[in-house]
């Protein structure tokens, strides 16, 4: 890849981001929103209990995919927070390491790729590494992180690309994020824990939209498909953050639908979920970016 001309992401927006700024709105500086131990993610990345460390989680600014209804659209819409250069960057992995943090969660970091790779052969802390992604990834991006990467995390929003196109302007979320999840568990083909906490693998996210659990239904098949038996977390969180042009996501999921959708992951033959209480569905689960 050219790293003068930004490609790193589905959109290629082939710009230099020194001098102007693609879809994601992120130039080359790294903005960095929010650096916490943070205690809400699934129980073998965050620990069981609020007093546990808790996930070194790096939330970055920006985003390659701006959904509509996204909780974190304080910082996804453009550049938030501090600027960070490649040696602070590398001083905020040993910050959460001494912290305690069980790993370091890059959130939402795919258009800094190639800077967390430089920060990353600066210092690559003795704990698990984190890809936390909305999904929409290039399969060579992926590959880009073998040997820097333990842990994916990543969405499957979407089966439909007429919905991926219609809520996060994406219409070829299923062909990039199909190939970019293989990648993932090429990458990391077993997941492995310790007393409790995973040091290596892949967890696939699927957020359940209300009416369209039909389109959950089909990401669970398609999911088996590509990759057979991964640990799923199927997240009932959904919360309308705002007033939207769509009126079906300007309300929260039925039970019955997240209940249909559990039933149908378990007939698949997938053992190995994590499920969420209606209760999360809540902005007080949001970090606060202010």
């Amino acid at each position: 890849m050219d790293n003068n001309l930004c490609n790193i992401c589905p959109r290629n927006c082939n710009v230099d981001r020194d001098k102007a700024l693609g879809f994601c709105g992120a130039s080359n500086q790294i903005y960095i929103s929010k650096i916490m131990l943070h205690h809400y993610e699934e129980p073998c990345i965050s620990g069981d209990d609020k007093k546990d460390n808790g996930s070194g989680a790096i939330f970055f600014s920006s985003c390659n995919l701006k959904c509509i209804y996204c909780q974190n659209f304080q910082i996804s819409r453009e550049p938030q927070g501090k600027v960070y250069s490649l040696n602070e960057l590398a001083e905020v992995f040993k910050l959460l390491e001494s912290k305690g943090a069980y790993n370091i969660n890059l959130v939402t970091p795919t258009h800094y790729t190639l800077q967390i790779i430089e920060a990353l052969k600066i210092y690559k802390p003795n704990i698990p590494i984190i890809w936390n992604t909305s999904g929409y990834e290039k399969a060579e991006t992926i590959e880009l992180l073998k040997g820097y990467v333990d842990i994916f995390i990543t969405d499957f929003k979407y089966f439909s690309n007429d919905l991926a196109n219609r809520y996060s302007k994406a219409p070829n979320y299923l062909e990039y994020a199909s190939e970019a999840l293989k990648k993932m568990r090429e990458l990391q083909p077993t997941d492995v824990f310790e007393n409790g906490l995973m040091k290596k693998g892949v967890i696939v996210r699927h957020l359940l939209l209300p009416t369209h659990v039909d389109d959950s239904i089909n990401v669970l098949r398609h999911i088996k498909s590509l990759i057979g038996n991964p640990i799923l977390s199927l997240m009932s969180q959904y919360t309308p953050m705002q007033e939207y042009p769509y009126p079906e996501l300007n309300k929260r999921i039925k039970p019955i639908e997240y209940k249909l959708l559990l039933r149908k992951a378990t007939e698949l033959g997938f053992d190995k979920i994590y499920t969420q209480d209606l209760s999360s569905a809540s902005s007080i689960y949001t970090p606060d970016f202010k």
